[in-house]
């Protein structure tokens, strides 16, 4: 008996460190632009919500937690952030900077990416699970390498695409609800396992948004919303799914203990509402993002000003667990936000660098262009002509005033930084092309637009379910 109680002595403290370990719930949506919810992502800026979505489950979760006003993607389009989001490094310094095919008829060649997740880079996935938490990766993995089961993860739908969206109709639209489901059955399992969890909830939506629920449609199309009835029904069908997911977090008694984590792959907009540009661009409608976190000392309704970056959670989530800053990998670039969370939205990241950079050497939203921002400042830098816009973003956040001549200092500073900062990770730049025929043009680009060259052989937003 004594032994019995020596062993249950030994074993209860570390029953209990596990049980105090959060669990995390990563929530993240397909081409939803900041402006894409009916949650406002700035509380002084009008149009940072969308006056034709209707998610009143987004609404809820936001006056419970913080919305980060000032969130990026890695990246304007899916792979390269999704790849970013796994391993905390940024697309430029992974070589993967670009999901769909390369554009062939233009005045640069693009870079060709490898497009698989290396065996030896090391995921959140990877982090997590070996820190004794369950792992699971439902819906849009998209970065191949084997699929989720080959990085991590405990439970997953194996190594799919875009075409996971087109699969799945009316009562399951896109898996949505299907998604939800097995979420709900994970979190299940792993509490009467007494083992903390890790849930990516990577949706399909807003892909194949003819599959939206039909009564879903039918309300849309009854309000008015034209062209964007689609889109709008598969946003409120998505809104449904993460209720669900909710719900099932407060019926299990887990609300106190778990992060739950609300975020986009890339920007959208077309260069409507109050950003400009579009998916396939670095212009802030490109590349900012809703994101919106509760969680165990997360203040209800607060707001958080400070500059983040996708690649930002990765050492937020190790953080969480417990896991050691020296067991992160060391050419990460992303700095925990964890302390801007406990601290009411106030403070600084702590990365390597004082600045966020991001990197599309290719021809989809706009020619091939870099970007970097540092405090409220913004440089874009084009390869095609070395054309150089720099932007105050405080107060110009649809970027339409260049003050690249009024400024020549502060431009020379930023393209120098950003130049070196290519270099330093070995960027992969677009080259000339010498096969290059000005007077076969392809289709011209516009910013935000879906045009693409005839070469290419379709449109944007018509492409095959597995390339965007």
């Amino acid at each position: 008996m004594r032994i019995l109680l020596i062993c249950i002595a030994l074993i209860a403290p570390n029953l209990a460190i596990g049980a105090e370990k959060p669990n995390i719930i990563f929530m993240l949506a397909d081409d939803q632009g900041w402006n894409g919810l009916s949650v406002a992502m700035h509380p002084n800026v009008a149009g940072s919500k969308g006056d034709i979505f209707h998610t009143p489950n987004l609404e809820k979760f936001a006056s419970q937690g913080m919305r980060f006003s000032a969130a990026y993607a890695p990246a304007p389009v899916c792979s390269p952030t999704r790849i970013s989001l796994q391993t905390g490094k940024s697309p430029a310094r992974l070589h993967w900077t670009k999901a769909a095919p390369a554009v062939e008829g233009q005045k640069l060649l693009e870079p060709r990416n490898i497009k698989d997740i290396s065996t030896n880079e090391k995921t959140i996935g990877d982090m997590l699970h070996a820190s004794g938490y369950a792992t699971a990766h439902f819906g849009k993995w998209h970065i191949r390498g084997g699929g989720p089961g080959q990085h991590g993860y405990d439970e997953h739908d194996g190594d799919t695409g875009n075409e996971q969206a087109y699969k799945y109709t009316d009562p399951n639209p896109v898996d949505i609800f299907g998604m939800a489901k097995k979420a709900a059955a994970f979190m299940e399992k792993s509490k009467k396992a007494n083992k903390p969890f890790y849930i990516q909830l990577s949706w399909n939506a807003l892909h194949a948004q003819e599959n939206a629920l039909k009564a879903t449609l039918a309300k849309y199309e009854k309000l008015g919303t034209g062209k964007n009835v689609q889109r709008a029904a598969i946003t409120e069908d998505l809104d449904t799914g993460v209720g669900m997911v909710l719900k099932s977090v407060n019926d299990l008694g887990l609300s106190a203990n778990t992060f739950i984590i609300y975020m986009s792959d890339n920007g959208s907009g077309g260069g409507k509402g109050a950003l400009s540009g579009g998916k396939g661009d670095l212009f802030e409608a490109g590349i900012r993002v809703p994101l919106i976190i509760r969680g165990p000392g997360v203040k209800p309704n607060s707001w958080c000003h400070t500059r983040v970056v996708g690649f930002d959670l990765f050492p937020t989530f190790c953080e969480w667990a417990g896991i050691a800053s020296t067991k992160l990998p060391r050419d990460m670039e992303g700095g925990s936000i964890a302390s801007l969370l406990s601290n009411d939205g106030q403070g600084k990241v702590a990365r390597s660098r004082d600045f966020l950079a991001f990197h599309f050497p290719h021809y989809q939203g706009d020619t091939p262009h870099s970007a970097i921002i540092k405090g409220d400042m913004k440089l874009i830098k084009f390869y095609e002509d070395n054309r150089l816009l720099l932007f105050d973003l405080s107060k110009d956040l649809r970027e339409s005033s260049n003050l690249s001549s009024k400024m020549p200092e502060e431009t020379k500073k930023l393209n120098t930084a950003l130049t070196d900062y290519l270099s330093e990770i070995q960027a992969q730049l677009p080259t000339p092309n010498p096969k290059y025929d000005p007077n076969q043009k392809p289709a011209p680009l516009k910013k935000g637009g879906k045009k693409v060259s005839p070469e290419s052989g379709m449109q944007k937003g018509k492409a095959k379910p597995d390339k965007s």
